[in-house]
């Protein structure tokens, strides 16, 4: 029995059978130029199939007739990059801070070196700008905790603070006023209010009267009669308004409280030695360095 095709009048083109609402769907062929680059895709895929790596397997993958890897292209690159930097690398690791810094092919290629390994190492706490954040110093201002020239940042950068990765970290515990009982909770209000008056903020003046006295007494040796502060003991300024953890009233009575004890890793354990210059050079660069 011959099956019955209907024709569409209009078009003159078989229909499916299919019929939605009076509207009949035609069985219009697919045009060749669309049937020929299916067909090139399938033969194109088979045979990139066979060069190059394409099927998982348990514990591998099919390499390809070609062997080609990506990863090794790659590595292929880095060993490149890493044969034409040996030449500035070497000169890095044999020059002083001083010298790369007034020599200015080796300052640009440290600049360089420098804000990428910061990028990767540093950013997570200073900030992509090296602004900072609570409790991570700006390394963009010219308030430095530990000292602010080349030779100054390298040995921050290298060994760190308050670390126990490395023997020569910087070291320095404020006491905790209030929870080692040194100063009552008033003494602990007068003394804030001292301490913004010194920094230039807004301060009760009969408290900090009676705060200044305090501050003489138990504040003084570390952070200078005048609050300019101690970069050999790492005792932050208190006559501006550059502050590491808030220069609220409330920031600092928490400050004086219960001390603050920042942690930065020790670098020059885990960086190679021009790393760590290439960074002092970019830090210091940034606009604050002495």
């Amino acid at each position: 029995m011959v099956e019955h095709k209907e024709i569409d009048d209009v078009s003159g083109v078989e229909t499916t059978g299919h019929e939605w609402d009076g509207i009949k769907e035609l069985n219009s062929p697919m045009p060749r130029w669309w049937l020929g680059i299916l067909y090139a895709s399938i033969v194109w895929s088979i045979g990139y199939w066979i060069v190059y790596p394409a099927i998982p397997l348990v514990d591998s993958y099919t390499t390809g007739l070609f062997g080609y890897s990506s990863r090794a292209e790659v590595a292929s690159e880095m060993d490149s990059v890493r044969e034409a930097q040996a030449g500035h690398i070497a000169e890095l690791r044999s020059a002083s801070l001083e010298q790369i810094r007034t020599n200015p092919d080796l300052l640009e290629f440290a600049l360089a070196g420098g804000r990428s390994a910061f990028n990767v190492n540093c950013s997570q706490c200073h900030g992509s700008g090296a602004q900072g954040f609570s409790g991570y110093p700006n390394l963009n201002d010219d308030e430095w905790l530990w000292g602010g020239t080349l030779d100054e940042i390298q040995y921050t950068i290298a060994h760190g603070a308050r670390n126990e990765m490395d023997d020569d970290a910087h070291l320095s515990d404020m006491p905790a006023f209030l929870t080692d009982e040194i100063l009552s909770r008033e003494e602990i209000a007068d003394t804030t209010q001292y301490v913004l008056q010194l920094s230039g903020g807004e301060y009760d003046a009969g408290a900090a009267l009676q705060g200044a006295a305090i501050y003489d007494e138990q504040c003084a040796a570390c952070h200078a009669e005048d609050g300019a502060g101690d970069n050999e003991l790492g005792a932050p300024a208190l006559n501006n308004a550059i502050w590491l953890y808030g220069g609220s009233a409330k920031a600092i009575a928490e400050t004086i409280s219960n001390s603050r004890s920042g942690v930065m890793p020790a670098w020059g354990g885990i960086l190679d030695d021009v790393t760590v210059k290439q960074l002092a050079i970019y830090v210091h660069s940034l606009g604050g360095g002495q």
